[in-house]
């Protein structure tokens, strides 16, 4: 059985529910207190790549690094996406202002990490009137962005499409060396 370690970030604008996020999925918990994370949250996950056969067993070891999304900090995240193979960026389905920084954060990232892949997770989706959720899906796709795979209308509340979005950003990493 080998392991690999892969880094990932998370990445979004102050109070947007990245590290409810990773708490979700890390723990499989939820709470309603805020905690601001400040400078930066290390996290880690191993995922079982396992073979039905068992010959071919692989884990990956996601080391999720959850970063201040405060205005004053976003001068030096930048050093905390060095050697990044992947992202999940962050925006509050329910606040149009950090839906706007999306396409920022994503220039960002991939100025540091050209060839790292990322997954847009529009938080709090639960939120949202069930109507209008596939719009604001399509709206976010970032189809012309050759490194973005995805984009989840996700709820760390309720869990929604949480586990689904780090899979698939895992799958994609155990492609590249």
């Amino acid at each position: 059985m080998s392991t690999i370690a892969k880094k990932i970030c998370l990445i979004g604008d102050y109070g947007v529910g990245k590290t409810s996020l990773i708490r979700r999925f890390v723990e499989g918990q939820f709470s309603d207190k805020y905690l601001s994370t400040v400078g930066v949250k290390i996290s880690r996950k191993l995922i079982d790549f396992s073979d039905k056969d068992a010959e071919n067993t692989q884990n990956l070891q996601l080391i999720i690094w959850d970063i201040e999304g405060n205005n004053k900090f976003k001068s030096i995240a930048p050093s905390y996406f060095q050697g990044a193979k992947g992202a999940v960026i962050v925006g509050d389905a329910t606040v149009q202002e950090t839906l706007n920084h999306l396409s920022e954060h994503i220039k960002n990232f991939l100025a540091v990490n050209p060839k790292s892949y990322i997954i847009i997770a529009l938080n709090k989706s639960d939120l949202i009137e069930t109507e209008y959720l596939e719009t604001l899906r399509q709206l976010y796709q970032f189809s012309e962005q050759n490194y973005v795979i995805a984009t989840y209308l996700t709820s760390a509340k309720t869990g929604n499409n949480v586990e689904e979005l780090f899979q698939v950003l895992a799958q994609a990493l155990m492609q590249v060396n």
